[in-house]
């Protein structure tokens, strides 16, 4: 079975997933995309050989459309996935969910109301399929380390991007390590603080960078700093500090060249190098649940739901002055992604 995908938002990320899918993805098809710039929709379509639609509501009714990926703009999200239940087709959307919490709660309501045993919607949180994460949550199971006992998370841009404020530093940026450390321990965040350190002032439209604390209901604390206009590239950075020792995993990390009496190595100017691979193994996964009728082992409505509860409780602590504010209804993951052995070269024990 080839399984036809339509794509909603066809911009930067929108286009890079028509890419990935048409040249990297087994049993898939683009065959429809929209975007509401209809040129750029148009371009997209020359390129892969799909249906180019005006608007979304049209893409999704096509019966040329077996499954939809959704790449609009955050404020979308919630009808368009909407939509896709109405007509009962599975659909991949980019984080977050919804804009808030309500919102995402009333799309889980209605997937769960249509009783299919197989749940409908998966959320992009790609870095779950990154091998080096894989690797580490592997290896967390084995228990190479112990029982975890402190992590640390660094998220680092080149420069932030214009329209954004301190709040969607949190709910755009900080959100996917704030998935990769509840999924990576098995356990929900159950409280947090935000805190603010001497800001760059590059961006004065923000607090950059932030540091946030995060309190698991296992007992382990994280931290994690977000710094979009950290300047010398993208870096994304993860530690598990354990009983027995600690795991690192870098997987931004470029060559290393030794010359001329120097040592350098290089960065990504944004994530989709660095995750590309990711994006791949996400989508393939997903591709394949589809084709065999199996649950699709991405993250799921719940996991969007729970991150944007620790993402609003963040946005409150920021707004009381780094107040310490338990999430509530911290849920346990919707669903856990199996642990592979594979990027081994990413990550080591010490």
């Amino acid at each position: 079975m080839t399984v036809r995908v339509g794509i909603i938002g066809v911009g930067a990320m929108g286009a890079e997933h028509a890419r990935i899918l048409r040249s990297s993805v087994a049993g898939v098809t683009v065959s429809a995309v929209a975007d509401a710039a209809y040129d750029r929709a148009q371009a997209v379509a020359a390129e892969t050989g799909a249906r180019s639609f005006r608007s979304a509501e049209e893409l999704i009714a096509s019966p040329f459309v077996d499954a939809v990926l959704i790449a609009s703009p955050d404020s979308a999200h919630t009808a368009q996935v909407s939509t896709c239940l109405d007509h009962k087709k599975p659909v991949l959307c980019e984080k977050p969910l919804a804009p808030t919490v309500a919102e995402c709660e009333e799309l889980i309501a209605r997937e769960e109301s249509l009783n299919r045993g197989v749940p409908l919607i998966s959320v992009g949180f790609m870095r779950r399929f990154h091998p080096a994460y894989q690797d580490l949550k592997q290896q967390l199971r084995e228990g190479s380390i112990g029982q975890p006992l402190l992590t640390r998370s660094s998220h680092r841009n080149v420069r932030s991007y214009p329209g954004g404020d301190s709040a969607a530093t949190i709910t755009n940026s900080g959100v996917h390590d704030i998935d990769t450390t509840s999924w990576l321990l098995d356990s929900p965040i159950e409280s947090v603080s935000w805190h603010a350190p001497r800001s760059t002032g590059l961006d004065p439209s923000r607090q950059d960078p932030q540091v946030f604390l995060l309190r698991a209901a296992n007992g382990v604390l994280s931290t994690v700093d977000v710094f979009l206009n950290a300047r010398y590239g993208y870096d994304v950075r993860c530690e598990i500090i354990g009983e027995l020792g600690s795991i690192e995993l870098a997987p931004h990390q470029g060559p290393i060249a030794n010359r001329a009496l120097g040592r350098s190595q290089g960065y990504a100017e944004d994530w989709i190098p660095v995750f590309n691979n990711a994006y791949r193994l996400q989508a393939q996964a997903w591709v394949d649940a589809i084709a065999s009728g199996r649950r699709a082992p991405l993250a799921t409505a719940q996991d969007g739901l729970n991150a944007l509860r620790v993402a609003e409780a963040l946005v409150q602590s920021m707004n009381g002055g780094g107040i310490t504010v338990a999430v509530s209804n911290a849920t346990p993951s919707g669903n856990s992604l199996p642990g592979g052995t594979q990027g081994r070269n990413l990550s080591h024990v010490q």
